[in-house]
């Protein structure tokens, strides 16, 4: 009798814990639109954010709750009251689709160094948290962090507790990433066989493990061999320190390996993940490697002779996947100068793009400049200025002009003029600076700081080619440390490197002068007493 096939969930915290890995904070509407990726991606829950610890999460996470239809949309909480309600209300207009996720430490290092409670303290603010939550949804996960060094008789007690108090998931984090496939293994089967509503199906097992060890997507799969239907990642394996398990590799082994892991499935449409890994990529700022797994530049490539002749006589010689399976190799038909605005926007909605008219006529714009650059405008190409377009933020400065000289014997120079952008419509002014640099791109940018006042300090430089070809399009990603702050990151793209150097250090600037424009108006509103 041939066996049961059961649905793996793909819980995706790319939004919430990959955002918090150090620079790669995004905009609420850099979020909204990996969220709607997501969707297509076919995840089946999104943890759009931690409402509570700003009200810039909580716009996202109610954004996305109201937008994006399809998976559950979570928000995380600790068993606090305020977290809680803060979580309720930003999930609410997803509806039955709202989940809130409340977690709560319970090993023992974490029980006497950190929270100083004792295991029936712990117990009892867990099931308070979990009966709270339940006020608001249906649909409640708790996480005993850090439970793969909590004491598996108290985890298996905290499983019980919380799950009579109404949670229909229980979450095991490997929070600080020490565990090991077999290990990590035993403890899933442990609690699958001695907590009756994970036998039944009345709660699921999930599991979120992280990368300290190199271990996140073994231990993941560990689990689900052991009972877990439910797997907490993150596109390209992002988040605090080393990572999270990452969702293509895990997605990819469940398929390809289908004599170990035939038994379950999921819902996720392979051909979608390139695209979301590169969105991700460029949203966050955080490159993707050349040799990562799945989607790694080097992923599918044959330098080898013998390598190369093999896959030429059969493909499966060197390769066990597909490459089209995951979205390499995909075709396309190039664009060109001459092509209008309706065939620029009916490729944009090809591409899974949900724009409206005024963002599509500015990237229209943007597409005829660079059109009159280059012969072919390729879908890369296309993607790259919606992801920049996205990337915006509303302008204080914009570029107007950029010109610059260089050589090996000459000093090099930039002169730049921009438009600073009034709070009153239309409202302008133009401003011009030249600069003296080590190269054209610290003479553009120093150019820019004595326009703006500022003195940013550029702490990361990446430098990649969107298409093939001399006439590539470069799209640049920074990171700049203003005033001792967080590095903020910046992006442009341009057929010329200067040019897309300068647009990203002045996207940076923007950033800036944005966020602590709205700091400083939440600083305001909360010393006028407003809520």
């Amino acid at each position: 009798m041939k066996a049961k096939v059961e649905r793996v969930r793909i819980f995706d915290t790319t939004l919430r814990d990959g955002e918090q890995c150090p620079g790669a904070s995004m905009t609420a509407r850099e979020k909204l639109e990996i969220a709607r990726q997501l969707a297509r991606l076919g995840v089946d829950v999104i943890e759009a954010g931690f409402p509570v610890i700003s009200q810039g999460d909580f716009d996202a996470v109610q954004t996305i709750a109201r937008e994006v239809r399809g998976p559950i949309i979570a928000g995380l909480a600790r068993c606090v009251p305020k977290d809680i309600e803060a979580a309720g209300l930003a999930v609410r207009p997803a509806g039955a689709k709202g989940r809130i996720h409340v977690f709560l430490a319970t090993s023992k290092i974490h029980r006497e160094f950190k929270l100083h409670k004792a295991q029936e303290e712990i117990l009892r603010l867990a099931v308070e948290g979990v009966r709270l939550a339940r006020q608001y949804t249906d649909d409640v996960e708790f996480s005993p962090e850090d439970a793969s060094r909590t004491e598996p008789e108290f985890l298996l007690q905290v499983c019980r507790a919380v799950i009579e108090a109404g949670a229909r998931t229980v979450n095991i984090p490997d929070t600080v990433g020490y565990a090991t496939p077999d290990e990590f293994g035993t403890l899933i089967r442990y609690l699958r066989d001695n907590v009756p509503a994970f036998t039944s199906g009345e709660a699921i097992i999930s599991v979120h493990c992280h990368n300290d060890l190199g271990l996140a997507v073994a231990n993941s799969l560990a689990a689900v061999r052991n009972g877990a239907r439910q797997v907490e990642c993150t596109i390209n394996g992002i988040g605090e320190r080393a990572g999270n398990a990452a969702l293509e590799e895990i997605v990819m082994i469940l398929r390809t390996r289908r004599d170990l892991f035939g038994h379950v499935t999921t819902g996720i449409r392979t051909q979608e993940i390139l695209k979301t890994s590169r969105l991700v990529s460029r949203l966050s700022g955080l490159l993707v490697q050349r040799n990562k797994a799945i989607v790694g530049e080097n992923a599918f490539a044959h330098s080898s002779g013998i390598h190369q002749d093999g896959i030429l006589k059969k493909r499966e010689t060197y390769e066990i996947m597909d490459p089209r399976e995951v979205g390499w190799g995909q075709s396309e038909l190039p664009l060109t100068k001459h092509s209008g605005r309706h065939a620029v926007a009916v490729r944009l909605k090809q591409l899974g793009f949900r724009l409206s008219e005024k963002d599509i006529n500015d990237i229209f714009e943007r597409f005829k400049e660079i059109g009159d650059k280059k012969k072919f405008v390729y879908d890369d190409d296309l993607v790259s200025l919606v992801e920049n377009h996205i990337a915006e933020v509303p302008l204080t400065w914009s570029l107007e002009y950029l010109g610059f000289s260089s050589g090996n014997r000459a000093i090099p120079t930039a002169t730049v003029q921009l438009v600073r952008h009034g709070t009153k419509a239309g409202e302008r002014e133009v401003r011009q600076e030249a600069g003296t640099g080590d190269g054209p791109v610290h003479a553009a940018i120093r150019a820019i700081d004595r326009i703006v006042g500022l003195s940013g300090q550029l702490v990361e430089y990446n430098l990649r080619a969107v298409s093939e070809g001399t006439d590539a399009m470069g799209e640049v990603t920074v990171k700049v440390r203003f005033d001792q702050g967080e590095p903020v990151v910046g992006r442009g793209a341009s057929t010329d490197v200067v040019e897309a150097s300068a647009r990203a250090y002045l996207n940076a600037v923007n950033r800036y002068l944005y966020t602590r424009a709205a700091t400083g108006r939440r600083t305001r509103a909360r010393k006028d007493g407003e809520p």
